[in-house]
């Protein structure tokens, strides 16, 4: 079996799942980009262009301030399914988990922080007849 050079770990949340790969020592093979150590991908692009925005940067970048890791390692995501939002949780989930195995501190550190809690609300399936949608059926007009 080969040596594998990277740490793995999977998050989720409600329908996304991220497959995240922690590169210690080597760095992943990137079509076209020039790697450096702290440089995160998801889904094949970098992270700025991924989840854009000031807001989503200072929260990817939490666990790993939280940790002082920031800077330290490269970072590869698989994120399938669900919207953005549900996506950004589940990296946040994943880097939380591989940084929570890695060293006994950042573990207690991530669950005071609640980061490594699978959020598991999820949307509610649709009943029968109750239209299109969960809950609530329309009045009908001819009571």
């Amino acid at each position: 079996m080969a040596d594998r050079n990277y740490k793995y770990s999977v998050g989720k949340r409600k329908e996304a799942v991220a497959r995240l790969r922690l590169y210690t020592n080597s760095l992943p093979e990137v079509t076209g980009e020039e790697v450096k150590k702290g440089d995160m991908f998801v889904n094949g692009k970098r992270i700025e262009n991924y989840f854009g925005g000031a807001t989503a940067k200072s929260t990817y970048e939490e666990p790993f301030r939280i940790t002082n890791t920031l800077g330290k390692y490269t970072l590869s995501v698989k994120v399938v399914g669900g919207g953005p939002s549900g996506q950004m949780d589940a990296f946040i989930h994943a880097v939380s988990r591989v940084l929570s195995s890695m060293d006994e501190k950042n573990k207690a550190i991530l669950k005071k922080k609640g980061f490594l809690t699978r959020d598991a609300r999820v949307r509610e399936r649709r009943k029968v007849g109750m239209g299109g949608k969960a809950r609530r059926k329309r009045q009908s007009p001819k009571r």
